[in-house]
């Protein structure tokens, strides 16, 4: 049952395709008188005609693959070029690592203008009190710092305390 359905849904497919290769010759029918064997060379013109214009869009089809493909080549080089700087910047770094060292420590750190710490030269001391040439703050912590009255008063705040923030830990070259 399948089986005759399939052919029947082929057959019927074929018809049409039939159909639409004949249409344009009996359109052209309509308009002149057309002898058999001049309907037969129009229909091969036609179809002669159809082939030419699918030979055409491979051609064009072909051509734009063929950009891609340059294209493809010059921007994997450009990624190959990249690839090979990211390479090189990585083990100029990773050559600096047997001289970086993380130190701990407590360096205060100053109040820049906008009123935020400044942990910048925090570090760089904590660095260049260990023997390094440089540094930078890899942990600060922030605190209360009173007089001793105020906590001997029973209290944890006042208008005498002030935050403070230091370095706690510095990456250190």
């Amino acid at each position: 049952m399948l089986m005759k359905q399939c052919n029947s849904d082929v057959l019927r497919a074929l018809a049409v395709a039939a159909a639409l290769l004949v249409l344009p010759c009996a359109a052209n029918a309509q308009d002149k008188p057309v002898s058999l064997q001049q309907g037969a060379a129009g229909l091969i013109d036609q179809v002669g005609d159809w082939f030419g214009r699918q030979a055409e869009n491979v051609q064009s089809v072909l051509q734009g693959a063929g950009h891609e493909v340059k294209t493809f080549g010059r921007e994997a080089g450009m990624v190959a070029e990249r690839t090979a700087d990211g390479a090189k910047n990585a083990a100029d770094t990773v050559a600096t690592i047997p001289n970086t060292r993380v130190i701990g420590g407590h360096q205060a750190c100053g109040i820049a203008p906008n009123g935020a710490p400044d942990c910048v030269a925090a570090a760089e001391a904590l660095c260049r009190a260990n023997g390094f040439k440089s540094g930078t703050s890899v942990g600060m912590t922030s605190a209360v710092k009173c007089p001793a009255e105020v906590y001997l008063a029973g209290r944890s705040d006042g208008p005498q305390c002030k935050d403070i923030t230091f370095v706690s830990r510095a990456l250190c070259r």
